[in-house]
């Protein structure tokens, strides 16, 4: 059986929107299936990390073709925007900023990469007669992929499955863009049309699979996972401070204050606290970030824009608290950070910020890996903090992680194979 994959990000490219597939690819042989990456040609991606190579199969087809980015033309018009993911759109934009931004949501739908439409179509609707694929599948964001499988589907009625990484209109930073009422109405018709259409539909939660069954009967929840055989070779030496790590990007609605306030408080409070506590955060910050630690002035802050995905297993293994924050929006019940399923295998004890309903909370309570507590409750936080941090004194911080097996990602492509076999043999 053979598939092919759409999708707009792939090694070299860093970050966690490359991930998802490559592990899909990287076990999907082993459950006989044999997949073809359809992808960019020089793409100019936020980040690039070439140690990621090594998990591509060998002789995996992978076929390529150029993209025409308007990202790249708005660019050289404001040049800070260049190499600025959509998670990071300035809050507090220059008049000129303004503009490229309503351009871009406006006149872009569904987002950048539509022009990467037609061309693929054209190319992999000649591709598809000219060799036998069993189904194809889009992954998004960028969901302009999922437009390139709808196309295919009506012209071939090739099988289809629509794998959403994120969600389409709930995605968390859908509310901050200037969005007409019209592009709005665009959008929730596309993500509809998408949804009615595919065979299938990958979700990486239980509650993006309630949001969107009201227009399809074959959604599945696949997770993302973590990789142990990037972490064999990997002996962890923890952190001889208190450390709290955060791996990740972190923009304006990810920058937990609350938290910042709860530390600045105990470090008041406690002196010895206050010299033990070391603040990592590993990947891209938003400015006020960066003004929120330097108003609290601590102490021992490290802030790494960026390191190869391998390093980061290191820094995982090593933290004594791994820290997670959540988006601070109205989908945040829904937001299941990539990074979760890397710190349960790192099992170090997780403090996480967010919705205490959410699905993430729901994860954390599963495994007995870590601790949630609400964006606003500062006294809970402190609380918490400080019981880790007992814990650390008396050299007993750790955790008793269970059921974190099933998010392997080769359990994960098992899972997977199940639903591609069942939608080719419908």
């Amino acid at each position: 059986m053979k598939v092919l994959i759409i999708t707009y990000y792939w090694v070299p490219a860093g970050g966690s929107g490359v991930q998802r597939w490559l592990k899909f690819v990287k076990y999907l042989r082993d459950f006989n299936i044999e997949p073809v990456v359809y992808t960019v040609d020089e793409a100019k991606y936020p980040i690039i990390d070439e140690s990621l190579k090594s998990d591509v199969p060998k002789n995996i087809e992978v076929l390529k073709k150029t993209i025409w980015e308007p990202n790249n033309f708005l660019s050289i018009f404001k040049k800070k925007e260049t190499k600025t993911s959509a998670g990071f759109l300035n809050p507090n934009p220059t008049f000129f900023g303004k503009i490229l931004q309503y351009v871009r949501a406006n006149y872009f739908i569904p987002d950048a990469r539509k022009f990467w439409i037609k061309p693929s179509v054209k190319y992999l609707e000649k591709y598809l007669k000219e060799n036998k694929i069993d189904a194809i599948i889009t992954t998004g964001p960028p969901h302009s992929l999922h437009l390139i499988g709808l196309a295919l589907k009506k012209k071939t009625n090739v099988k289809w499955i629509a794998d959403f990484r994120d969600p389409w209109t709930a995605i968390d930073y859908f509310h901050q863009l200037p969005l007409t009422k019209k592009a709005i109405k665009k959008h929730n018709q596309l993500e509809q049309e998408v949804l009615e259409n595919a065979d299938a539909s990958l979700v990486v939660g239980e509650t993006m699979k309630v949001n969107y069954k009201p227009f399809s009967n074959n959604i599945h929840v696949v997770t993302n996972g973590y990789d142990s055989e990037e972490n064999e070779k990997i002996v962890p030496v923890l952190d001889t401070k208190f450390s709290i790590t955060h791996i990740g990007l972190m923009n304006s609605d990810r920058n937990p204050k609350i938290l910042w306030k709860a530390l600045a408080e105990l470090s008041e409070e406690n002196n010895a606290f206050k010299n033990d506590l070391e603040i990592k955060l590993i990947g891209k910050l938003s400015e006020d970030v960066v003004v929120d630690l330097e108003k609290h002035q601590f102490k021992n802050v490290k802030k790494i824009n960026y390191v190869p995905h391998k390093e980061v297993q290191q820094y995982q293994r090593n933290s004594q608290v791994l820290l997670l924050a959540v988006n601070n929006v109205p989908s945040a019940k829904g937001i299941i950070t990539g990074k979760i399923f890397e710190y349960l295998q790192a099992k170090r004890p997780i403090l996480a910020i967010g919705p205490e309903d959410g699905d993430l909370a729901e994860i954390l309570k599963n495994t007995n890996s870590g601790t949630i507590v609400d964006f606003n409750d500062k006294e809970a936080i402190k609380r918490t903090v400080l019981s880790l941090y007992k814990s650390y004194k008396e050299n007993t911080l750790q955790v008793s992680s269970r059921n974190i097996e099933q998010y392997h990602r080769k359990e994960l492509t098992k899972q997977l194979s199940v639903i591609v076999k069942q939608v080719v043999n419908s």
